[in-house]
Parts: structure tokens; C-alpha cells; sequence
């Protein structure tokens, strides 16, 4: 496979990013996907602060290969997750859910080379503006929580890449090789794979979850409390009493009562498949087997190879 501006820019040698996903993305998985060529991150999310610091610690003992931390910038502690990632000496964070203006100097000052996450156009402008090193567009087919224009991954690419200056990372709906390939003929430099690293082997989240994700098949996720933040999930019955709540016309207050603190915990980490929220991407519908990172990367690698020489 041929060097891609986000190859050279992680110093790794597929342009595939794992995504730093809550409650699945501990270090064992972004030390495996690491170790196999592409870009792990630990995902900060769902962890308080001296946990994401062992983690790091842990990550650095798996692996001797670049990695990554996601930060969503609307964590209640962010200031300190922030310490910890300079006191570390993380190389690479990826921001999302927030301002890419709040953290983005700071981090780049202490040789931190910053990844915004978008859904949208205006949002990955304002990120090349803010001084991110490099983007990730995620169209509305990604599990978690997402954009609200509802931009499909094969739609927001090339719009984003006619404005963008800076490497491009494609998300959303991406979990093959083939994927990979529509992707950068598109214009993006590499992928973001989320819903396949999520029931790998080494994913943190429960197994009854990851065979869960297996047995999606299409039409069984859905984009759904836009009110609060727009996310996808598969349904069960936790969002049954979602769309209970909005035939009903109840209030924002409602949803969010319903919501509660621990769902996406008691769901993919805990797995707790009723009442639990399942979040995933409608791209689950092509994952077949719970299988290593190390797997999925070469698989993934292999099939884009054989798919290009077959089409060009």
C-alpha cells in the first residue's frame, strides 16, 4: 500500500485509525491495532483521570509503535486529562464533541500533533483554522453520538476535501477494505474504523455486546435523541422507551431523566442488551465474526489491495 499524507503524518504503516471509542478502547486494543500497522487510541471518554493514565502507562509497555489518546472536549475533568496527556508524552490526540479552539495551541506547544473530529463542512473549517494538524469528517452511518445535518460519509468526503488544505481522515460506515479504497478515491488520506474495532478480540466492551454487533444486520440501527446529541444505537428495548417518550411528545427533560448516567456503561461494557444503550454504526451489518485487531488490519489491507488491482 502506498504512503498516504496520513501514513507520514502518524509514522505508521497503514493509513488506519482505530476509533478512540468510550467504554471499548482501552490499551489493549489500541496496543493491538498499533502493533498491526495502523493507529490506536485509547479512548478518554469513559475513563476518570488516573485511570487514562495507567492505560497510557500500559500502552507504552504493549507497544513501541505511534498511538493515540481521543479526548471529548466536553469532559467534566478535561483540564486534568490534558495534564496527564503532556505528563505522559502522548504524541497524538485526536479532540471531538467541542471547540477545537480551547485545547488545540496549547497541545501543539508541547509537540502534540491534534486530530479535530467533524460532521460537517463548517465544523472541519473551523477545525483547519484552529490549527489541527489534520481532520476526521464522520458521516451520519457511525455508531455514538453524531452530526446533526445527517451527511452520508460518501457525500461529506469530497465536499470537505474541495475546502481542506490539511489530511483528511474519512469516518462512518467503514470496516473493509473496500471501504477503505471508496474512501480514498474520494479524497480522504486514511480511515477511522470504529464499529469493527469494537468487537475485536481485544475491544474492552462486554462479549455479549460484541456478538451483538454480529448479529446486526441491516435496518437494526437507528440515529435517534437529537434533542440532546444525536446518536446511533440498535434497537432494543431502552429504545423502545426512547421512541415511547416521542410519540408522547414528552420534554427534553424527559429523554434526558430516561437517559440517566450509566446506559452506554450497562450496555457495552456491562451488557446489559435491554436496557442498555448498544451503540454501533449500520456498518455492523458486514461484521461477520468477533476476530484480533491484528485480523481486521490485515484483512482489511488485504482486500484493498486485491480490490484495487482488480478496478484500476
Amino acid at each position: 500500500m502506498n504512503s498516504t499524507r496520513i501514513s507520514q503524518l502518524f509514522d505508521i504503516q497503514y493509513p488506519i485509525v482505530q476509533g478512540g471509542m468510550v467504554w471499548v478502547s482501552g490499551y489493549k486494543l489500541a496496543a493491538a491495532v498499533s502493533n498491526a500497522g495502523g493507529l490506536g487510541l485509547i479512548g478518554a471518554g469513559s475513563m476518570y483521570p488516573d485511570v487514562l493514565r495507567t492505560h497510557i502507562q500500559k500502552c507504552k509497555k504493549a507497544t513501541s509503535k505511534p498511538f493515540g489518546v481521543n479526548v471529548p472536549m466536553l469532559y467534566p475533568n478535561i483540564d486534568e486529562i490534558i495534564a496527564i496527556i503532556i505528563e505522559e508524552e502522548v504524541k497524538i490526540v485526536f479532540t471531538s464533541a467541542g471547540n477545537p479552539n480551547l485545547w488545540t495551541s496549547h497541545l501543539k506547544k508541547h509537540g502534540i500533533t491534534v486530530v479535530h473530529v467533524v460532521s460537517s463542512i463548517k465544523f472541519a473549517l473551523k477545525a483547519q483554522a484552529a490549527g489541527v494538524d489534520a481532520v476526521v469528517a464522520e458521516g451520519f452511518e457511525a455508531g455514538g453520538h453524531n452530526g446533526r445535518e445527517e451527511s452520508t460519509t460518501f457525500t461529506l468526503i469530497p465536499m470537505v476535501k474541495e475546502q481542506l488544505h490539511i489530511p483528511l481522515i474519512a469516518a462512518g460506515g467503514i470496516a473493509t477494505g473496500r471501504g477503505m479504497l471508496a474512501a480514498l478515491v474520494l479524497g480522504a488520506d486514511g480511515v477511522q474504523v470504529g464499529s469493527r474495532f469494537a468487537a475485536s478480540l481485544e475491544s474492552s466492551a462486554h462479549i455479549d455486546f460484541k456478538k451483538k454487533v454480529v448479529a446486526v444486520s441491516e435496518g437494526e440501527t437507528v440515529l435517534t435523541l437529537k434533542e440532546i446529541a444525536p446518536v446511533r444505537m440498535i434497537k432494543n428495548e431502552f429504545y423502545t422507551q426512547i421512541e415511547k417518550l416521542h410519540q408522547e411528545h414528552k420534554s427534553v427533560e424527559d429523554l434526558k431523566k430516561l437517559l440517566g448516567k450509566r446506559r452506554l456503561k450497562r450496555g457495552m461494557f456491562e451488557g446489559d442488551l435491554v436496557d442498555g444503550m448498544l451503540e454501533i454504526g449500520q456498518v455492523a451489518g458486514l461484521i461477520h465474526e468477533i476476530q484480533s485487531a491484528k485480523e481486521i488490519v490485515e484483512e482489511m489491507v488485504k482486500e484493498y489491495k486485491e480490490v484495487l488491482q482488480e478496478k484500476f
